[in-house]
């Protein structure tokens, strides 16, 4: 890997390729990313999430949008994120306007998991102070009571968020911190991309 350029010319097809070598090579969720959003305060907020949908459309990610990032991304619908590989020893930082993603796909999101994590959604007030555990699973044991072996359907504060970029920036270690960094850029998520190179 080391003294190789990186050469692309599509960087959802390149960001693909590469995430995929981290699931052979990440020991866990290779799909992690630190989210960055801002609120009306414009004071940055990040965090840990999972990415669980990519493509030229963009980067989707769901969370309950009354957290603080739900919160943040209704008062300014733009967010920067970044994936670090360690053990590929490259990264991917992007950054542009966010949307939410349709009910279906949320709806066809939300049904895929496991059903405690579904009744979780339900019963955490995330981001919202808590006074100790046992509040918590007193929740859980609650909204549990209430599906019995129903359908856990999807919350309506329970969203899909997708980061359409219009910068895509694809870093690789070299010797020396001679690092390679690959940029996409471009005016609107519409348009054409910008390929250039950035001093490390």
């Amino acid at each position: 890997m080391q003294n190789q350029q990186i050469l692309a010319d599509d960087p959802f097809d390149l960001f693909r390729q590469w995430l995929e070598e981290a699931g052979t090579s990440e020991v866990n969720d290779p799909n992690a990313m630190a989210l960055a959003t801002t609120g009306s305060d414009s004071l940055p907020d990040v965090r840990m999430v999972l990415l669980k949908d990519h493509g030229p459309e963009g980067f989707v990610f769901f969370t309950n949008s009354r957290s603080s990032k739900g919160l943040e991304l209704d008062a300014n619908m733009q967010a920067a994120a970044v994936l670090h590989w360690k053990s590929l020893r490259r990264q991917v930082r992007f950054r542009g306007t966010v949307e939410l993603v349709t009910d279906e796909e949320s709806d066809a999101y939300f049904a895929s998991r496991a059903r405690q994590s579904r009744i979780g959604a339900w019963a955490s007030r995330q981001s919202r102070p808590l006074a100790d555990r046992t509040e918590l699973e007193a929740a859980v044991e609650r909204e549990t009571a209430r599906f019995g072996e129903g359908d856990v359907p999807r919350p309506p504060h329970w969203n899909g968020y997708r980061i359409r970029p219009t910068y895509l920036e694809f870093w690789q270690d070299q010797p020396y911190r001679l690092h390679d960094r690959l940029v996409f850029s471009r005016e609107k998520p519409e348009g054409a991309w910008d390929k250039g190179r950035l001093y490390p």
